[in-house]
């Protein structure tokens, strides 16, 4: 820890957070407000504010904010052979998978993946019964609160649970990695493709569609332009900083000489921007 020109030790970014909270926050908002300004000065870095902030939304976050829904699932029907639904499981790359009956309402239980290997590898997969290599199947209500839930992952090391409605019905499903996303930010593995199509794309004579992670450096170059990325790496960091907050779908701002539009975002990042030149 460096020293000051006085010769003591100069305050760690914790204890200058302490200090900032002296004003004793009343509410959610003054807390975010109070982190902002400790990113602008230097207290906080970009990650750790977004990890706190990704926190804090996660306590006012339900499952039904963040789940995967029914018609996105992946499931196994309990009547398959291994022969009939293991292209599934290969093609789609996830470790766990919902089993049903006949009547997709009725999950008997959780299949993973890894249990499939040893019959592979002994070239005995006819033989492999999914019953009896089913795991107990955890049900959720929609309403569930993120950060309850997390805490139950933890408690019982299930990693995926799923999601009923008022009804009984499945409405969807959820895993821990769908939470710590929330925290985190988007966690992408080997199997997660990229877009081929670029980052800037023209749509019209003086638009373009933008991702928001494109880097700086190639808004820059595309445009020839100089934005600066001593703050940032992004172009969605540079537009979140103007904002002040993390904006929603259709809120628009102008940043040197440039018109942003966020065409898609969800409650942790920016993913889209129409930008137009003014």
């Amino acid at each position: 820890m460096s020293e000051d020109r006085s010769g003591g030790t100069s305050k760690g970014w914790l204890e200058k957070l302490t200090q900032a909270f002296s004003d004793e926050p009343r509410s959610l908002e003054d807390v975010r407000e109070i982190l902002y300004q400790a990113s602008d000065s230097g207290i906080l870095d970009n990650d750790a504010h977004g990890i706190i902030e990704g926190a804090m939304q996660v306590t006012e976050m339900q499952v039904r904010d963040v789940m995967i829904p029914r018609s996105q699932m992946t499931m196994v029907q309990v009547n398959q052979t291994p022969r009939e639904f293991l292209p599934v499981i290969i093609s789609s790359a996830h470790s766990r998978f919902p089993v049903c009956g006949e009547n997709p309402d009725e999950v008997l239980g959780i299949l993973l993946a890894k249990d499939l290997l040893p019959y592979m590898l002994e070239g005995t997969l006819d033989q492999f019964d999914i019953r009896q290599c089913l795991r107990k199947a955890t049900f959720i209500p929609e309403s569930k609160r993120l950060n309850v839930l997390l805490n139950e992952f933890r408690g019982t090391r299930n990693h995926m649970a799923i999601v009923v409605d008022e009804y009984g019905g499945v409405a969807g499903l959820i895993t821990i990695e769908d939470v710590l996303e929330q925290i985190v930010g988007e966690i992408e593995d080997e199997h997660d493709a990229d877009d081929d199509d670029g980052n800037i794309r023209p749509f019209d004579d003086n638009g373009f569609l933008v991702k928001a992670l494109t880097p700086i450096e190639d808004f820059n170059a595309y445009f020839d332009v100089g934005l600066s990325d001593d703050a940032f790496d992004t172009i969605g960091g540079i537009v979140t900083q103007h904002f002040g907050h993390l904006p929603a779908k259709d809120e628009q701002i102008d940043i040197d000489g440039f018109s942003f539009k966020v065409l898609a975002a969800d409650n942790r990042r920016l993913r889209l921007l129409q930008v137009t030149r003014r």
